[in-house]
Formats: structure tokens, C-alpha cells, sequence
């Protein structure tokens, strides 16, 4: 006899809906060091959301051939000419890839390669990002609207976010006269 069951979590095109999602939510303060404009850091309230992300980890972090899913909404806005940004990171196991993807909004994907070069791609809807091992990535909200997107990385990839807080990226993702670019 065939045994019929229900998903534990459902997606529901922007969101995760289920007991083992689990929420993480960052906020302007949270961010603190990120942006080069200390004044306008300084002028945020710190208490404000800059990003929301919902997380479906299915097996123990570290299983090897395992994968997670999430979803990441940025607020839209700037702080001083950067734009609203997640933190960024790159893998503890360096050589793991990953997939994002943008479900709604507009945005950047940055990368950095281990030799600090820096390049961007564009997201908007249906837009597919592959994040290379061995690659630093984060992701800005270009529009005026909430900017969402989905992720799929190896379970025992960890996220290393050491990385960026000391170095940071090599390049800032600016408003320049209304429109983003690497500078």
C-alpha cells in the first residue's frame, strides 16, 4: 500500500510557509561597518529591517550531499549612495557552489574571485544567478521595491562571513546619477 504524505514546508512563490522554516532577520544595526558613509550609517535607525531570510534546512548542517533552501527579502532604500545590501559572504568549504535566483524586485549579485576582482549581474524576475566555488557573493536592492530571492546551497558548504567583514569587497555598488555601478 502506498503511503500518501504533505510537504513540510510550502513555497509559496515569495515565501516559506512551515514548522521547520526557520526566520532570520537582520537589521540596519546589524550592518554596522558595511557601508562607507559613516555619517548616513550613523543618521539610520538601527532598529530598522534591512533584510528578512527564511531558511529549510532539511538535514544537519555539514551533511555532505545534502542541500538548503531559502528566500531573502532586502528593503529597498540607500545609506548615503549604497545601496540596501545583505552582509556577503563566501563558503568555509570554498570549492561549494550555489543558485539564487530572483523571484520579485530588482537588484545586483556581486561576486568577488580570491584575487579581489569584482563583477555584477543584474536580478529581476525569473533572472538565474550560479555562484562558482571559490567566489564571494552578496546581493543589493536596486529598485524601490522589496527585492526577493531564492537560494540552494550544499548543506555542508557553512557561510563564512569573516571574510568580508575584515576585507570587505574591492568594489562598492554605488548610485551614481540614479543608476547602479561598481566603483
Amino acid at each position: 500500500m502506498e503511503t500518501i504524505t504533505h510537504p513540510k514546508v510550502i513555497f509559496s512563490g515569495t515565501t516559506l510557509i512551515g514548522k521547520p522554516v526557520e526566520k532570520l532577520t537582520r537589521t540596519i544595526g546589524d550592518l554596522k561597518g558595511l557601508f562607507a558613509d559613516q555619517n548616513a550609517f550613523e543618521e539610520q535607525d538601527t532598529n530598522q529591517i534591512a533584510y528578512e531570510v527564511e531558511s529549510y534546512f532539511p538535514v544537519p548542517e555539514g551533511t555532505e550531499g545534502g542541500l538548503f533552501f531559502g528566500i531573502t527579502h532586502i528593503q529597498p532604500g540607500t545609506i548615503g549612495n549604497e545601496y540596501m545590501m545583505t552582509k556577503g559572504h563566501s563558503h568555509v568549504f570554498e570549492n561549494r557552489a550555489e543558485f539564487y535566483w530572483c523571484i520579485e524586485g530588482e537588484g545586483m549579485m556581486l561576486f568577488m574571485d580570491k584575487d579581489r576582482n569584482v563583477w555584477a549581474e543584474k536580478m529581476f524576475p525569473g533572472s538565474l544567478h550560479y555562484i562558482q566555488g571559490l567566489t564571494a557573493h552578496r546581493v543589493a536592492n536596486t529598485g524601490e521595491s522589496v527585492l526577493s530571492f531564492g537560494a540552494c546551497w550544499p548543506s555542508d558548504a557553512s557561510h563564512n562571513y569573516d571574510l568580508i567583514a575584515k576585507n570587505g569587497f574591492s568594489k562598492r555598488l554605488l548610485k551614481v546619477n540614479g543608476e547602479p555601478q561598481l566603483v
